[in-house]
Order: structure tokens, then sequence, then C-alpha cells
């Protein structure tokens, strides 16, 4: 048996190799010919500046209004006054265990909303805190 020097079989996989790209490259029927730029919408400087220097302010679900809470996406009047009739939230999460809301609208809003502690949010949580206390074990 013979044995076939190192540098042929290095050749003949990298030969292979790109043979697998150029084969899976068109398969794909949405991907752009080879040598075909894609084509990326051109977005002003102005506008670039504008996006980053406008950050969003979280809105906070303790205190917002009917029209407030309506703006974030997926919150209708139902949920907004849903909402509003379970507050003091001490976390935010607390939106789809207390609320109700579904949990694929809060994961799509929690990075635009905060819940923060007012007065009635941290007596309900003394209260919490006594009661789980008092509970025998």
């Amino acid at each position: 048996m013979q044995s076939v020097p190192r540098h042929v079989v290095g050749r003949a996989l990298i030969v292979a190799c790109a043979g697998l790209v150029v084969a899976a490259g068109a398969v794909r029927a949405d991907a752009p010919a080879l040598g075909a730029q894609a084509q990326v919408p051109h977005t002003s400087p102005a506008a670039k500046k504008a996006a980053a220097a406008a950050p969003v302010k979280p809105i906070d679900i303790n205190s917002a209004s009917l029209a407030q809470l309506k703006t974030l996406p997926g919150i209708g009047d139902a949920e907004a006054r849903r909402i509003i009739a379970g507050r003091p939230y001490l976390s935010k999460v607390h939106l789809v265990t207390e609320a109700g809301l579904p949990t694929g609208v809060y994961l799509s809003i929690r990075r635009q909303i905060v819940a923060v502690q007012n007065k009635q949010a941290r007596a309900k949580l003394k209260t919490l805190a006594s009661a789980q206390q008092a509970q025998p074990r």
C-alpha cells in the first residue's frame, strides 16, 4: 500500500470544501449572486444623529397614564386598564404574574418599562414581608 503525500491530501480537502461552499450557495435562493453587492438603504447622517441623541425614557408602570401605557407595543385599552388596576407593582415582572399580561407581550416591552417604587409599593412590600414571616413553617 502506497502512502499519499500530505500536500496532495491538503489540496484535495481544500478543493472539496470549496465545492461544498459553492454548492451550499447555489441551494440558497435568497442569497445574492457571487459578486453582487447587497442593497443597503441609505440613512442620512442627520437621521443617525437624531436617533442616537434621542434616548427613549422608560415608562413607569406605577405612575403612567392610560395613554402612555397604550403607546407600548401589544398594550391596548384593556391591558392598560388591568395594569392601572393592579398597581403598585414591586417589579415590572409582576405585570405577568399580577396583571395577567401575556409573557410574549412582556418580553417585547420589558426594556421600555420600569417599576419605580413609591410609598404605596414600599408599604405593599412591608405587608408582604410581614405576612410571610407570620406564616408557620
